[in-house]
């Protein structure tokens, strides 16, 4: 094996780096700020992919595909869509390459210059609203529920693995209503979607909460979120819903007759996760040995390593191991006998702890002769020596158990590092050292502009269960009736 990798206490950006590279879940590209997800990342993603997918149709979504090419003058149509998204786009003005004439490879043939700029997709609410205009012209069309797979690019200057990168992997959602109240509740359906996914299938438990004003989506009328701790203390966004109101039907003068035969502007939401999941899995969870992944998501929940002299003692430990092999993945666990002979027990046991599968087996000839097998666990790693017989029920119930116990890791951490706070002294103090701060603000955007360039934190969220409670904004000492959730992100 390697060097071991940096430890998080000294350096938490330099640990996640290396940890996504040494894991093999993803490195730079040759193109600036993409990156490329290697095999055993992209194993990770499409589990997400899974499980959101089916939880997106098990609400009545289909998916479709969309161009990734915007005329230009689709983004132009809904201002503070455009206002929002201008400079991260990326434009292509030209459709032929030519060679040089200078000998100097191809160039861009100035003879090819479009007509019309096309950008490539930030994200298509512009592309499929200007598609719904054709779909939608009586209330019998709606509701319109649908769901994209796709790649969109924003072209971020800093950039750093499955966190930012001017190309991701994502899911967007775009659906059109009938009515306002219909709208909303798909809006705050699929925020719950996204909550259920975060902390039943990560293991990663999340605030949910509406952004204010600065914070919305360009477009929207109202943002939802998910927002969630990672182990530095840091926030970092999980997932959003949007209310669009009616805003991109009036753009795209999207209209249909309702059942009072009246014609009417549909209301829109839009809502979506990305591969920046891959990057606060590994940061809710991972320790100083790897990663620590929950068995719903992981590619491997189980690995046998084999401990053997000679064919005669691999062939009677296959003879054990093949059937339970059979019996695990019949009840759906992903298992992997690993009797490669190239690589040591040791190598293995190093390299399976730091691609964080769940639970690791191990059996040697002595355990043949006991009737015995060693589990280790990838969460606490605790190493037990046990019967070989009912073991298949013992590995079903540690994978279960060990989900468990890495949503109350996280939980127990966010709790711990969530604050009251109740004057600035004590908010630029407690800042310092991250978490959450529950403050009071006095809902303007100068005193979060304010806070945000005094301290670097930002308002993550208006959490949806937060109660009325009379208070003073801990900047301006105007009055608040709720508290809002601070932190530091990503």
């Amino acid at each position: 094996m390697s060097k071991s990798l940096p430890s998080r206490a000294d350096n938490y950006s330099e640990w996640y780096n290396e940890l996504v590279k040494r894991a093999d879940l993803a490195e730079n590209s040759a193109v600036r700020g993409c990156m490329i997800i290697k095999p055993y990342g992209y194993s990770i993603w499409e589990k997400m992919q899974r499980a959101l997918d089916d939880m997106f149709k098990e609400t009545g979504h289909t998916n479709a595909y969309f161009p990734l090419f915007i005329p230009k003058s689709f983004l132009s149509k809904e201002a503070s869509h455009v206002e929002g998204f201008a400079k991260e786009c990326a434009v292509v003005t030209h459709y032929r390459l030519k060679n040089d004439p200078n000998g100097g490879g191809v160039i861009v043939d100035p003879d090819a210059k479009l007509e019309e700029e096309l950008i490539v997709r930030p994200t298509s609410e512009t592309v499929i609203w200007s598609s719904y205009k054709n779909w939608i012209q009586s209330y019998r069309d709606l509701p319109l529920l649908i769901n994209q797979w796709a790649n969109v690019v924003r072209w971020e200057m800093r950039t750093r693995l499955f966190l930012r990168t001017a190309e991701f992997l994502w899911q967007e959602g775009h659906t059109a209503h009938a009515t306002k109240q219909e709208a909303i509740e798909e809006t705050e359906q699929m925020l719950e979607v996204y909550a259920d996914f975060a902390e039943n299938f990560m293991a990663m438990p999340v605030l949910k909460g509406i952004k204010t004003a600065n914070e919305r989506f360009a477009g929207a009328d109202e943002t939802y979120c998910i927002e969630a701790m990672m182990q530095d203390g840091k926030a970092l966004q999980a997932g959003t819903s949007h209310f669009l109101g009616q805003n991109f039907a009036k753009a795209f003068d999207v209209k249909f007759v309702n059942k009072e035969n009246q014609l009417d502007y549909v209301w829109g939401t839009s809502w979506g996760v990305s591969t920046r999941l891959m990057g606060a899995l590994i940061m809710a969870h991972s320790d100083d040995q790897g990663l620590v992944l929950p068995p719903k998501l992981a590619p491997i929940q189980v690995v046998i390593v084999p401990i053997y002299k000679g064919e005669e003692q691999l062939e009677n430990i296959k003879a054990r191991i093949n059937p339970l092999v059979k019996a695990l993945k019949q009840r759906g666990v992903s298992v992997k006998f690993d009797f490669a002979e190239n690589q040591s027990p040791g190598f293995k046991f190093a390299e399976y702890e730091l691609k964080g599968v769940p639970v690791r087996l191990a059996i040697g000839n002595r355990d043949m002769e006991n009737g015995t097998i060693e589990l280790a666990r990838r969460d606490t790693r605790e190493k037990t020596s046990m019967p070989f017989e009912g073991i298949e029920d013992v590995i079903v119930d540690t994978l279960e158990d060990i989900q468990k116990n890495i949503y109350q890791k996280a939980f127990d951490f966010r709790a711990a590092n969530t604050f009251e706070v109740n004057s600035w002294e004590e908010f630029t103090a407690k800042i310092e050292n991250g978490g959450f701060l529950s403050a009071h603000w006095d809902g303007t955007s100068e005193t979060e502009e304010k806070i945000k360039e005094l301290t670097k934190a930002t308002i993550r969220c208006i959490p949806l269960d937060a109660k009325e409670e009379a208070g003073k904004c801990i900047l301006t000492g105007a009055p608040s009736s709720r508290r809002v959730i601070f932190a530091r992100a990503y």
